[in-house]
């Protein structure tokens, strides 16, 4: 949401944002018969096609490229519509493959079926490499792929603002994780609402968004996304809060469920983001410094619909500043370890329990305690 200071922006609420994978509506014309020759030769004609990766992907570290196809419409005589699933892994970042919807056009010409077209399946989100040429910076933990018109020069700038990022976010969470990073830089904020399936506006402020399926299990590596102009318009400390904020988002991942309260995991987050920084809670809160100046101390810690895109940029302002205050006290009060133990028990069991033995205290108690270093700190 939009800030007076350089403030991390925030990611989309634990939704999944299908960035990679969308569920596919049927198509139209006459499904192939299962005896049809046409379909087993077009079947053939899409596996031979996609044994080597577009050369418009060249340079991104690719493997394991394939194109499983589901079903086969034939248009007519000599053409026929292949929707598949895109199967590919990132060299190096994705653990699992990742999972993109397809749609392949393809025509008979002398007795051979070719692809003629490849694009997203109806209903499924674009790549980046749909949208235009595509270039690759490499940090030292960190893989930046720019869409169309993002200059080598700006994305080697954020993949050394991201490899400053890594070390940052592992400071504060100091468990395994991958301890590495892929940053999407689309060619504006418009392509960017594309790549996510929302619309622009969700997004328009932002410095960045992350992406990634909550919980442990095999999945691909979280994607960073950036908005080209706001992180344009950050300074350098708003940039590198903005990215270890994300960052931190991707190294957590695997201890973030459903059960995870959002003013904890996105608390955490900047509480990571800010450790150290020299910010005051009243730079870092100036909504929140406000409410409470107005005597209007919020009564309970931030609720996740408060942090919703899209809602009152003010509700969301306190929100997220009251997440991090919550989690800043928490450090000062039960010590670093004490916040990294409750992040963990609160994905694994309800935050009561989580509370009580990590903290040895309540929700109450938490709470109220919260609520009187607002005061003293914002008043």
């Amino acid at each position: 949401m939009p800030r007076a200071r350089p403030r991390v922006r925030p990611r989309a609420p634990r939704v999944l944002l299908g960035l990679l994978l969308c569920v596919l509506p049927a198509g139209c014309g006459a499904p192939a018969g299962p005896g049809d020759t046409a379909e087993r030769d077009v079947r053939q004609a899409v596996a031979d096609w996609s044994r080597t990766p577009p050369e418009r992907l060249a340079g991104i570290p690719l493997e394991g490229w394939s194109y499983e196809v589901g079903s086969v419409r034939r248009e007519g005589d000599r053409a026929a519509t292949a929707r598949a699933e895109l199967r590919y892994r990132l060299t190096g970042y994705d653990t699992a493959p990742a999972g993109s919807a397809r749609e392949l056009a393809l025509a008979e010409e002398g007795g051979r079926w070719r692809v003629t077209a490849d694009r997203p399946a109806p209903g499924a989100l674009p790549q980046l490499w749909d949208q235009g040429a595509v270039t690759v910076a490499r940090g030292a933990h960190s893989l930046v792929l720019g869409g169309e018109g993002r200059s080598p020069e700006a994305l080697a700038g954020i993949a050394a603002e991201a490899d400053r990022a890594v070390p940052a976010a592992s400071a504060a969470w100091p468990r395994p994780w991958a301890g590495r990073v892929v940053v999407l830089v689309p060619g504006s904020l418009e392509r960017m609402a594309e790549l996510l399936g929302r619309p622009a506006d969700a997004y328009r402020g932002l410095g960045a968004v992350t992406t990634g399926q909550v919980g442990g299990g095999p999945a691909p590596a979280d994607r960073v996304v950036v908005n080209p102009g706001a992180y344009q318009e950050l300074s350098e400390q708003g940039r590198r809060i903005v990215l270890t904020h994300e960052v931190t988002h991707v190294a957590t991942r695997a201890a973030t469920t459903a059960t995870t309260p959002l003013w904890l995991s996105e608390g955490f987050a900047d509480w990571a983001a800010y450790r150290d920084a020299s910010t005051t809670p009243a730079q870092g809160a100036p909504a929140l410094a406000r409410a409470v100046r107005r005597g209007e101390t919020p009564g309970e810690l931030p609720a996740t619909e408060a942090f919703a895109f899209g809602g009152d940029p003010e509700v969301a302002a306190r929100a997220y500043e009251g997440a991090w205050l919550a989690c800043r006290l928490i450090a000062e009060k039960w010590g670093e370890a004490a916040l990294v133990r409750l992040y963990e028990a609160a994905g694994r069991e309800p935050l009561p329990n989580a509370l009580a033995g990590a903290l040895g205290t309540d929700f109450d108690a938490l709470t109220r305690a919260w609520q009187e270093s607002l005061r003293e700190e914002l008043g």
